[in-house]
């Protein structure tokens, strides 16, 4: 029998189920109405999307719940670390902003990281609506999925939050910086 990587051996489902079930009920405003029991549940039902929320941990994420979609019975959890997740900073956009790099590249790009994590980077929306439930990034800066025809361009959105406002800004694909990474959603 195969083992499917994308599936945590026991020990580890278990701390991350811990983890989360901590931060939820540490942070009950973040989701008003919402039970823990329903969430794991769900969780242990779809043992691929605890691997993705265990990555989205292990890289400084700090996933919670935000929401359930009533349309499709799925939960929403976003990265609510403070800052950008520390373990997807310095990388570019994408994996053509990656290749266009000719010296110093970086290691990765957000949409790469995405998709190896089996998550989906933020839209603008997105971001302003976690924006709604604390204040974030107010050191850092996050990639944000960017429109084609912005991409098609040379160019990429990321977003962050000063003087109590948040603010969406350019740069070219291809730039990375310590203080830029990305911030991610499941659907569970």
């Amino acid at each position: 029998m195969e083992i499917n990587q994308k599936e945590l051996p026991q020990e580890q489902r278990e701390e991350i189920l811990k983890t989360l079930k901590t931060r939820f009920e540490k942070n009950m405003n973040r989701h008003i109405g919402l039970e823990w029991d329903s969430v794991q549940a769900k969780l242990e039902a779809n043992i691929e999307k605890l691997w993705s929320l265990n990555e989205m941990e292990k890289t400084g994420g700090e996933p919670d719940v935000i929401a359930l979609d009533n349309k499709t019975g799925e939960y929403i959890f976003y990265d609510l670390s403070k800052e950008s997740p520390k373990g997807r900073r310095s990388i570019c956009y994408d994996q053509e902003a990656l290749e266009a790099r000719k010296e110093h590249k970086p290691k990765n790009s957000a949409i790469n990281m995405a998709s190896e994590m089996g998550i989906e980077i933020l839209t603008e929306e997105q971001y302003r609506e976690l924006q709604t439930i604390e204040s974030f990034d107010l050191k850092t800066s996050s990639w944000v999925k960017t429109p084609a025809n912005i991409r098609k361009l040379g160019g990429a959105i990321f977003c962050d939050r000063r003087y109590d406002t948040v603010f969406v800004y350019h740069n070219g694909a291809e730039s990375y910086y310590a203080a830029r990474g990305f911030r991610g959603s499941l659907r569970v």
